[in-house]
């Protein structure tokens, strides 16, 4: 049953994808993209990657969505959230687009099975972690432990972007204002 609601959210996230490509009015491609982050949470949700679900969920739908439409709003002429016609390009990016995936289809068909206990990531790593982690860190909840202090850098890394993006969009928004 949990495979059918991936594969049925997958579905969703394909058909939201689809119609992003088509789509002309600025307003709609950032609606339609929150929808998708929104699916890509429920798809690691269901997948048990609850860090990540938060942070799609957070990220993408929230702040993305947020800050698109913020942009949308000021950089441009009240009326004007179409994009303009394309210029021939089209083509180029979607074979560059099915390319793109084709090479990560390939990547990945190399992995083991979802959920194949034999996997090497449950060698010796889990194990450790299970038996060590909240005596080693101090920390008493397991997952706790393996988020604050394992994966402590990653998290920092991952906010640094998230800062360092959000300071980028601000300089363009202010940069394209002064020039108006």
């Amino acid at each position: 049953m949990e495979r059918l609601a991936i594969l049925l959210l997958v579905a969703v996230m394909v058909a939201l994808a689809l119609a992003l490509a088509r789509q002309r009015n600025l307003i709609a491609i950032a609606v339609l993209s929150g929808g998708y982050s929104l699916a890509a949470a429920a798809v690691m949700s269901l997948l048990d990657a609850i860090d990540v679900a938060f942070t799609e969920a957070a990220v993408g739908a929230g702040i993305s969505l947020a800050l698109m439409l913020a942009a949308i709003a000021l950089a441009t002429r009240p009326g004007q959230t179409d994009i303009a016609p394309h210029d021939g390009r089209r083509a180029a990016a979607l074979v560059a687009a099915l390319a793109v995936g084709a090479a990560l289809l390939y990547a990945t068909s190399g992995l083991p099975p979802l959920g194949d206990a034999a996997a090497p990531i449950h060698g010796h790593i889990g194990a450790r972690f299970i038996a060590e982690g909240p005596v080693a860190t101090g920390i008493p909840n397991m997952v706790t432990s393996v988020l604050a202090s394992y994966r402590g850098y990653d998290t920092l890394g991952e906010v640094t972007v998230i800062f360092a993006a959000g300071v980028a969009v601000m300089a363009l928004l202010r940069r394209g204002r002064e020039e108006t």
